[in-house]
């Protein structure tokens, strides 16, 4: 008797001690890979931005007190067997709250997509299965619980349907986590890096073209690379100065500091970097290339071309977009203010022109012009 008990209560801590495993793997890769800029956001709104998020200690003390949390409700359900994955089920709950942050932030709260009647009606029905599964767990016959056991793959089972629940609640956003990683390296000053993250994606909203356009103007990069990322917005999205968009992480102050002054109520971007022009004090190509980069994200050419010559000269060493706009307005206009041509603008010009003329439809035009030209203002201005 005293070796089968040993040997059902040593079967018994497999399943335990595979479940712990999965559940501090996955909530330790969880917060550490998936949503340290999440967390990061949130402990900067919720303290004032008086402490900093460090992703490796915060995963550590929050994956360990939902192990303890986990403890506690096995002490007292004592849920074993095939029903033991149920003793995670607050843990994860609360593992999916922490993460499901709403895009919409206010200046000194965090909001949460899943509604409170959701949780208490998850919790409901936790409890009523907890229930259930203790009046079956006395009449369960015995069993193995080795690592291929049916009971084992059960329990593995309901961990694989729990992460997969925190997953679905959690912000899972791509251009959200884009947002948050590019202005925690913006706070750092790590500028060049802030451009890299979400490079390569289609995907953006008016926040991070917000963020893109700050970095680029740190690196001087405006004019050469900004219709490299996808345009979202216009230039009234451009610079928080309105309340359109706005910086959590980042200290808009920097920014403010960065272009030569603060606002002294809101207005639109264009009109604060007009005001910003009387002053002796602030870096005229920065502003200028802000005001330039705005009219050709408003696709206003003509604007564009007028204003332009205040800050270059008219020549082939003008950043990549602009020499692009100004060759789109030559094109377009049949009587421009001026006739700006250089041989390889010319040529890949025609070129672009050409290649649209391969296609019949829209949608293919747009889908194999842009294998080449996305990046270009050409392909931005037209499609």
């Amino acid at each position: 008797m005293n070796y089968n008990r040993q040997n059902k209560s040593s079967s018994t801590l497999t399943i335990r001690a595979m479940c712990a495993i999965v559940f501090v793997v996955f909530s330790l890769c969880w917060l550490f890979f998936f949503q340290p800029d999440v967390m990061a956001m949130t402990q900067h709104v919720l303290s004032g931005g008086l402490t900093h998020y460090n992703k490796v200690v915060g995963a550590l003390i929050i994956t360990a007190v939902l192990f303890l949390l986990q403890f506690a409700v096995y002490s007292f359900t004592r849920l074993k067997k095939r029903t033991h994955a149920l003793t995670y089920v607050p843990s994860m709950l609360l593992l999916a709250m922490l993460t499901d942050v709403s895009q919409q932030i206010a200046a000194d709260d965090v909001t949460h997509m899943m509604p409170w009647w959701l949780v208490m009606v998850i919790i409901f029905g936790w409890l009523v299965v907890v229930l259930l599964a203790r009046q079956i767990q006395d009449v369960e016959n015995d069993e193995s619980y080795s690592l291929l056991s049916r009971p084992m793959w059960i329990n593995m089972l309901v961990m694989s349907l729990l992460m997969m629940g925190v997953a679905w609640l959690g912000n899972t956003n791509a251009v959200f986590h884009f947002r948050m990683k590019a202005e925690g390296l913006l706070s750092a000053g790590k500028h060049e890096d802030a451009l890299k993250v979400g490079s390569k994606s289609i995907e953006s909203d008016a926040n991070l073209l917000m963020i893109r356009m700050y970095a680029l103007a740190r690196t001087d990069g405006l004019g050469e690379y900004l219709f490299e990322y996808p345009i979202t917005g216009s230039s009234s999205e451009m610079l928080p100065t309105n309340g359109k968009t706005r910086l959590l992480l980042c200290p808009d102050d920097s920014l403010y500091k960065f272009l030569g002054a603060r606002p002294v109520e809101k207005m639109e971007p264009v009109r604060y970097l007009t005001m910003l022009q009387r002053r002796d004090s602030v870096p005229r190509k920065i502003i200028g290339d802000y005001l330039l980069c705005g009219y050709l994200i408003d696709k206003d050419i003509d604007r564009f071309a007028k204003e332009v010559d205040k800050y270059y000269v008219l020549n082939d060493s003008l950043p990549k977009h602009y020499r692009e706009a100004l060759t789109l307005y030559t094109h377009l206009r049949a009587n421009p203010l001026f006739v700006y041509q250089t041989p390889v603008m010319e040529e890949d010009y025609n070129n672009y022109r050409e290649m649209e003329r391969q296609y019949s439809t829209q949608a293919e035009r747009k889908g194999r012009v842009g294998e080449q030209y996305r990046g270009t203002y050409w392909y931005y201005y037209d499609y």
